[in-house]
């Protein structure tokens, strides 16, 4: 599972056997406990899923994909093609 970064506890990660669309995922925590989050990249960045995380998580979160948006995307094709 590649980590792209690290911000305030959250990983945003992709897993190795996922798919198109292009999106990325947040964890929170670790184990049975951890805080999860889906968000799709493209064509705009959204959240697809929520498994946890509390409002202000999600929030941070998404202001974290908005800004490294293109990051995510070049590290996508990079790992994935």
């Amino acid at each position: 599972m590649p980590v792209l970064f690290i911000f305030f506890g959250m990983r945003f990660q992709f897993y190795s056997n996922d798919h198109e669309p292009i999106h990325v995922h947040v964890v929170a925590g670790k184990g049975k406990t951890a805080r999860k989050a889906k968000f799709n990249v493209l064509p705009e960045v959204h959240l697809v899923e929520n498994d946890g995380l509390k409002a202000n998580e999600l929030k941070m979160a998404e202001m974290v994909v908005i800004e490294n948006r293109e990051i995510i995307i070049r590290q996508w094709h990079s790992f994935f093609e």
